[in-house]
């Protein structure tokens, strides 16, 4: 098992993903993108740590962690949007500070904020997109017509912007920034605020045009099904440093114990967490709250006969009660020693100034 210490990220041994339908990650296939010891700093407050990390060609790669962590930052710097205090990033091959324009033509960037013009209809939100990017008047209508078809939009596409749906602007948004056949495509935080529905359809929309396109993905994300369902790598960020890297099943795998059990308790004792950590196989447990324990095990099935045996002994009901494989929140717990979901409620001190170029 591999952990990390306070000046090391932890990489697990990459894994084959063929049985999940992803790509093999390849140590020697070229890089996409490359950063190298990156900074960001705002005065005294450091918002990037010393980060460091590279993404393959054909990669969807995921970059989890809470609001607040850094996320957002590393992807403005990578983008051109903001000056990089110290260290480097290249984008296929472009250094974004030497270069910005070279590396600019290469991606396409989807913000967390949805920026189409509401009172321009779909059509001529991709135009105008087009035209920023030169793209030639005859090229113009293909790849439109092609990208709004991959989007499931051709219907709406005189329609105006305004009265669409969310999970339709963002289908929209997603296609704006494809209209310039960009070799590397950023999103930070695509399906925040999407219902479940649109959330998988934006999914599978992802994996699409990726095969279409031949694309590179670079996404940021706080939904840990999100990361699970999309990322053939995932690089978990906690307080802007970087603590772990791998591919989702590796990471899960680096977790000890392979069994998660949930476990709801009516009016349990004060020691109760310790006596669920005194069972057999049990690696760590988690008070939830309201009394909701979560136990993760080497051994699913002998814990939760032990742990059902023990409250009958005790006189404690069991509310409820479910045994899962570990997860990537589990991964988050083990590596930052909180839960990611408590992270989410905690406001943020430090405010991201909106515009690019304040104290670099």
């Amino acid at each position: 098992m591999a952990r990390r210490d306070s000046n090391s990220t932890t990489a697990i041994s990459p894994m084959n993903g063929a049985d999940l339908g992803r790509a093999v990650y390849d140590p020697t296939a070229p890089s996409a993108i490359e950063v190298e010891r990156i900074v960001k700093k705002y005065g005294e407050f450091t918002a990037v740590d010393d980060v460091s990390f590279a993404v393959k060609e054909g990669e969807i790669f995921g970059l989890l962690g809470p609001n607040g962590a850094g996320k957002s930052t590393l992807i403005r710097m990578m983008t051109t949007l903001i000056p990089i205090t110290s260290g480097r990033a290249s984008i296929a091959g472009h250094d974004v500070a030497k270069e910005p324009n070279a590396a600019r033509r290469m991606i396409g960037v989807i913000p967390q904020a949805l920026t189409s013009d509401l009172d321009l209809t779909v059509e001529e939100n991709m135009e105008i997109y087009a035209k920023l990017y030169d793209v030639p008047a005859k090229e113009r209508k293909h790849s439109i017509d092609e990208l709004l078809e991959l989007v499931d939009l051709t219907k709406w596409r005189d329609a105006a912007t305004k009265t669409l749906s969310g999970g339709m602007r963002r289908r929209l948004e997603i296609a704006r920034g494809l209209v310039h056949h960009p070799r590397i495509f950023f999103l930070d935080e695509p399906t925040t605020g999407l219902d479940p529905v649109s959330r998988v359809a934006v999914w599978e929309m992802l994996g699409n045009i990726k095969e279409r396109r031949q694309l590179t993905i670079l996404i940021t994300t706080h939904y840990m099904d999100e990361a699970d369902r999309l990322c053939d790598r995932i690089a978990i960020v906690d307080h802007g440093k970087l603590v772990a890297l791998d591919a989702p099943m590796a990471l899960k795998a680096s977790v000890p114990g392979s069994n998660v059990i949930e476990a709801q308790f009516e009016n349990p004792p004060a020691d109760w967490e310790q006596k669920l950590h005194g069972l057999d196989d049990v690696t760590s447990v988690q008070h939830e709250g309201a009394g909701m324990y979560r136990v993760l095990t080497g051994n699913g099935s002998r814990t939760t006969t032990q742990l059902v045996e023990m409250a009958v002994g005790a006189s404690v009901p069991v509310k409820s009660l479910s045994v899962q494989n570990t997860t990537l929140d589990d991964v988050f717990v083990h590596y930052t020693g909180r839960q990611l979901r408590d992270e989410l409620q905690k406001a943020y001190a430090f405010v991201m100034p909106q515009r690019p170029g304040l104290q670099p």
